[in-house]
């Protein structure tokens, strides 16, 4: 009811009226500005693009209290600081073309949007003048510029974020989250543009140091890239360079068992502008789909260059999206790009999961003690030897499995296996190996599932899956929904190697299973098919779904776990293992071995 009689008002209310500057302008704040983040990040653009050296950034109440903001950069004249101030004046865009926009900012908004909802103060000096200027405006209204006193370059105070707006305050978060979201935003233009100081503090706290990187860029962006996301990022991140047709593509990406469980530490950049662009997440998810789970994320700094004329930046105020002339072509240079490069890793596996079984069998604290002087009574030495001395008459019969691996004494030494040599296997599942330099512990299902997953993606593309058949066709019972969505696509699982047919209402008969498959539990594999044409739709075809396909077929013909190897084997597994790309980790992103090293086992055991 009150809405209705609130638009019966404003119905009455009259004639169309031109609205004042400063409820324009606070409009335009509401799609600039929505929160500290963003004004901290077109300021901090601004001074990039003011050609700064250096940026100290600082913030009081996360942003809503103070913004400031300190560049080194060329500064601003008395009138260019009068200018800057008002909408739609700007010094990026010289010869009005907005095709051809090589710098962060052009469209003149920022400034006179965050005055317009703040009490923002300006103060500036070019460089090599012998004056400074300084000019305010408050919730809009714009004071005349004045003299002030200030090195060259420029400061920019933003104080009361939202006053004149305060509906606007409901809508922020907590403290912490607005600090960690300004943060986030001059790290993302800090990654891009590494030859640049960037500092940031909060309430006499500092958030982020980043000095200016050296080197040529490859190698700064690498340092400033470990400075923001973490030294483990690049102890497991693979290098990207790639171009085609006057786009290249450059970054690091991260093994696929080094993932996040959101896409926060997603770092795209187009141009050198952090960006958040579906067509980018897209790709970058596409590259990694036979690797990861659906809800875990790759860590990847991918930096996308192309001619300014290729590229629409001027699609949202906020400049976070993009349009591409050639949308098909980055998106092909991304999926390609990441594919080669993750298939060139081979079976390389994320260090942090060693880190991470390190860190469970961390000694007690305490351990090892330390070492003191001590005296050990005579005869005491004596007995200790005699206690640690194989009991007698003990016959120990070997087990099979152990029996099996004496034929490993044979092999070839450890160094010429970077997975190393079979020594034994355990719970029936999990393959010890000794490296050269330390042992490898591998998950035989989770390896053999990735085997057989490559091994069938390159028998599809190449047209020939070998079938076959059973000496029992298979009857298999379902539902009669599932039983039809098997049946419409039988003409597709038969290009996988899989046939089978509608046997009455409510079950399949399965013919034939795709060799690689070995001795397949097929009625589970049936059901797991099923269940996955019901979760992606009839819309798509088996083909469009080929990972989730052929890695539900790969996980029903892998070693299980639970069965007894020989030697012979393990080894094999391994061998296989190290001549497969991807094969590190299994289809979900779960690493299919641990390596540790020797000295961290010694660390283990207070050797070192």
């Amino acid at each position: 009811m009150a809405v209705a009689e609130a638009r019966s008002a404003a119905a009455e209310a009259g004639t169309i009226r031109r609205l004042p500057e400063t409820v324009v302008n606070r409009i335009a704040a509401g799609e600039v500005i929505e929160r500290p983040a963003a004004a901290i990040k077109e300021l901090v653009e601004n001074a990039i693009d003011a050609a700064a050296r250096r940026i100290d950034v600082t913030l009081a109440e996360g942003g809503s209290l103070l913004i400031a903001v300190v560049d080194d950069g060329v500064g601003m004249s008395r009138e260019e600081l009068a200018l800057a101030v008002e909408r739609h004046a700007t010094s990026k865009l010289p010869d009005d073309d907005l095709l051809r926009i090589t710098t962060l900012g052009f469209r003149g908004e920022a400034l006179p949007s965050i005055g317009a909802v703040s009490r923002l103060t300006i103060t500036s000096r070019r460089a090599g003048a012998a004056d400074t200027w300084r000019i305010a405006v408050e919730g809009g209204r714009v004071a005349a510029p004045a003299p002030a006193a200030h090195p060259p370059g420029t400061r920019v105070e933003v104080r009361d974020l939202f006053y004149a707006t305060p509906a606007r305050l409901k809508f922020l978060k907590g403290e912490r989250s607005e600090l960690a979201a300004a943060v986030d935003a001059v790290e993302r233009l800090a990654m891009a543009h590494p030859a640049i100081a960037f500092y940031v503090s909060a309430d006499g706290r500092a958030l982020a140091k980043l000095p200016a990187a050296s080197g040529d860029l490859a190698a700064a962006r690498l340092e400033r890239l470990a400075a923001v996301i973490g030294r483990d990022f690049i102890d497991n991140a693979l290098a990207v360079d790639l171009a085609r047709e006057g786009v290249r593509l450059t970054g690091h990406i991260g093994v696929p068992t080094f993932h996040r469980a959101t896409g926060q530490h997603q770092y795209l950049f187009v141009t050198g502008r952090p960006v958040r662009d579906r067509l980018l997440v897209g790709a970058v998810r596409g590259a990694y789909a036979d690797f990861l789970a659906r809800d875990r994320h790759p860590v990847v700094a991918l930096f996308v260059e192309l001619p300014p004329e290729q590229v629409d930046v001027n699609v949202h105020p906020t400049k976070a999206e993009v349009r591409f002339r050639d949308a098909g072509l980055v998106r092909g240079l991304i999926v390609a790009g990441l594919r080669h490069t993750l298939a060139a890793a081979g079976h390389r596996a994320a260090t942090t999961v060693a880190a991470g079984v390190l860190g469970a069998a961390r000694p007690a604290p305490g351990w090892p003690p330390s070492p003191t002087p001590h005296y050990v009574p005579r005869g005491l030495a004596e007995q200790a030897a005699a206690y640690q001395a194989p009991l007698p008459n003990l016959a120990a019969t070997p087990s099979a499995a152990s029996a099996s691996l004496e034929a490993a004494d044979a092999a070839p030494p450890t160094a010429a296996f970077p997975l190393g040599v079979a020594r034994a296997q355990l719970h029936e599942t999990y393959i010890v190996a000794q490296t050269a330099d330390g042992m490898v512990i591998v998950d035989q299902h989770a390896a053999h599932e990735r085997l057989v997953y490559e091994k069938m993606k390159d028998a599809l593309a190449a047209g020939r899956i070998a079938r076959q058949t059973l000496l029992i066709p298979e009857v298999v019972e379902l539902d009669e929904a599932a039983v039809a969505r098997l049946a419409a696509r039988t003409g597709e699982f038969a290009e996988l190697g899989l046939l089978l047919e509608q046997f009455g209402p409510g079950a399949v008969v399965v013919r034939e299973v795709p060799a690689l498959l070995g001795e397949a539990d097929v009625p589970a594999l049936v059901r797991d098919l099923a269940d996955e044409l019901a979760e992606f739709g009839e819309a798509l075809t088996l083909k469009e779904k080929l990972g989730e396909v052929c890695g539900t077929m790969a996980c029903h013909g892998s070693v299980r776990a639970g069965r007894r190897l020989m030697a012979e084997e393990m080894n094999a597994l391994l061998r296989q293992m190290e001549a497969t790309p991807h094969a590190g980790q299994c289809k979900h992103g779960r690493p299919t071995y641990v390596e540790l090293k020797l000295a961290d086992i010694e660390r283990l055991f207070g050797r070192r």
